[in-house]
């Protein structure tokens, strides 16, 4: 009897071990890519959720207490959160800090404003610098002639009651003739005020802009334009107070010319006008370093 063997077909290309590897892999990556989006968009749900809730339930001013006001000896609590228009409760992440600093500025006499949102516990920290008034002021107003302060930055302050303001000492410094347009001047020369000396009496802005300063020790002195030397001229100012001749002393000049503040011009009452390089050498300023 004859024996009959058969022989196996060759595999397939679909059922090659390496074929079946591959297809597998590739199901797998399916299915790992729609298990990272379906985490992703689960992810994404449960934060805005979140988010929404702490925006509207967590997050929350609910009464004027959560409301913190420092650094002010006039400005109330109250007072602050009526500048603001805050309104309770009040989602703390809706507050701009920049537009309520910008609101307070505005509305309250106070110099500068931070504002600051605080998360744990949740609370709304302004901190303040009252507005002091340095010096008395006078300007030409619609009503004629209007009297004032400024504060150390040359702002205007109205004399009112409704202007709540520190004054600082006795004030005795006078400005004459003030105008927005000089208050960067202004407050420059008053932030110079250690510099020039304990005897500034008075600042006065001539109508075409001219800058006068009377002290106690040097009278009148003539700083001219505000312009780019006015630095300069506060410097000799300075200089001249602390070199005051024992020659003058009860012979007050009658006017100190810093138009050019390399040579004053001392004009003494009955005499001409005497230059820096002239006999008045003591009045000669300290030259200036070069670079």
């Amino acid at each position: 009897m004859r024996t009959v063997t058969r022989r196996s077909s060759p595999p397939t290309p679909s059922t090659l071990p390496g074929v079946e590897r591959r297809r597998q892999l590739r199901q797998q990556r399916r299915f790992e890519r729609l298990r990272d989006v379906w985490r992703l968009l689960v992810y994404a749900g449960l934060a805005t959720g979140l988010g929404y809730v702490l925006l509207r339930q967590g997050w929350m001013l609910q009464g004027p207490a959560q409301v913190e006001v420092s650094g002010s000896q006039l400005v109330s609590r109250d007072q602050v959160i009526e500048a603001a228009r805050l309104r309770f409760p009040q989602p703390l992440l809706a507050l701009q800090p920049r537009l309520v600093s910008n609101a307070l500025a505005n509305s309250l006499p106070v110099e500068r404003v931070r504002v600051t949102r605080l998360m744990l516990p949740p609370r709304l920290r302004v901190e303040l610098v009252d507005r002091e008034a340095v010096a008395r002021a006078q300007r030409r107003g619609t009503n004629g002639l209007e009297s004032g302060f400024v504060d150390r930055t040359g702002r205007w302050i109205n004399a009112d009651g409704r202007s709540r303001v520190r004054l600082v000492g006795r004030t005795s410094i006078q400005v004459i003739g003030w105008n927005e347009r000089h208050r960067p001047v202004l407050g420059k020369v008053l932030a110079s005020r250690e510099l020039i000396g304990s005897g500034l009496r008075e600042i006065r802005f001539e109508p075409d802009g001219t800058l006068w300063l009377t002290t106690k020790e040097l009278g009148p002195l003539r700083l001219g334009p505000e312009d780019s030397q006015l630095d300069r001229r506060l410097e000799v100012v300075a200089h001249l107070n602390r070199n005051l001749p024992g020659r003058l002393q009860g012979q007050r000049p009658f006017s100190i010319d810093l138009t050019d503040p390399e040579q004053p011009e001392l004009n003494l009452q009955g005499t001409s006008a005497t230059t820096a390089n002239g006999p008045s050498s003591w009045a000669r300023p300290p030259s200036r370093p070069h670079p």
